[in-house]
């Protein structure tokens, strides 16, 4: 059964569902009369962060940066994953769709040291925690981007590749930058709960630090993909470049290749001893004169 007790004491008591069932919400509703609109927004994969009230009932609906790397990153719910926090005077009751990182860590925590837990200092600890994964996200994001930038212009690496992981990286950091853009109410609202001003001013902090970092992070992926682009460009220029000089050196000898090519039975020069010697020496002439004006012109 999905529903465990974390922690129970005088003064609090902790109750985790995860993989939540039909039968598991409603036994929720009936017992501890949370609305059922609620419930069923834990259970939505792509739902929002937000927060509600429902009389006594405060309701938080977080999402945690997960670590499963998904092949395509189209919704939220591909860089996160839910964590719905009701609290109800001394009750706090946790729900996720899957083994949650940050419920894991804090009940080992809390299971060390009960004494003066409450269901609003768990719910805070929680929120640290949810801010702490966006936190090592950003940190191996930038070590990724730093790994990229590093063969992209220390390496002859495969461009194609570092293109779609240029463009992966843009779009985990985009969606993630998104969903704590969202999270801002439900962070804010942590005010209304019964904690002092430096607790909640602590966890204001770790969000702003958090969304601070994402920012950066979209402005160097972006930064990073006008590099790369002006970089192949310049590579292709260069191409280019080459090609126009062999064209430059090339194009004046084979128009008088081209000439003397022409099958007509009377041409003057067809008849000279040493017509032949002489052709070769004006191209040879045209070379060298295409070359000195190339230099001058430091072409």
């Amino acid at each position: 059964m999905p529903i465990e007790i974390l922690l129970k004491t005088d003064s609090c008591e902790w109750i985790d569902v995860e993989g939540a069932t039909e039968q598991d919400l409603q036994f929720l509703h009936q017992r501890y009369d949370i609305n059922e609109l609620l419930l069923e927004d834990t259970i939505d994969p792509n739902h929002l962060p937000k927060y509600e009230e429902d009389g006594s009932l405060k309701f938080f609906l977080t999402r945690e940066n997960t670590e499963l790397e998904r092949t395509n990153l189209n919704s939220i719910s591909d860089v996160s994953t839910k964590l719905g926090i009701f609290i109800i005077d001394q009750l706090i009751i946790t729900v996720h769709r899957m083994k949650n990182r940050s419920v894991m860590e804090l009940k080992k925590e809390v299971l060390l040291h009960p004494e003066g837990q409450t269901a609003d200092k768990i719910a805070l600890n929680l929120a640290l925690k949810v801010m702490k994964s966006y936190d090592e996200e950003a940190e191996n994001i930038l070590e990724i981007l730093d790994n990229l930038e590093n063969e992209i212009f220390l390496k002859n690496s495969n461009h194609s590749s570092q293109l779609r992981r240029l463009y992966k990286l843009k779009r985990k950091s985009g969606l993630n930058t998104r969903i704590l853009n969202i999270s801002a109410d439900w962070i804010e609202k942590f005010r209304k709960l019964n904690l002092t001003d430096s607790e909640t001013t602590d966890l204001k902090d770790k969000y702003k630090d958090v969304v601070a970092d994402f920012d950066h992070l979209n402005a160097q992926i972006t930064n990073l993909i006008s590099m790369f682009l002006a970089l192949s460009d310049q590579k292709a220029n260069q191409v280019m470049k080459i090609l126009a000089i062999y064209s430059m050196y090339f194009l004046p000898i084979t128009f008088i290749a081209g000439v003397y090519g022409m099958n007509f039975e009377i041409m003057p020069e067809l008849k000279q001893p040493l017509g032949y010697y002489a052709v070769l020496g004006f191209m040879a002439l045209i070379v060298i004169i295409t070359f000195i004006y190339v230099r001058r012109k430091r072409w």
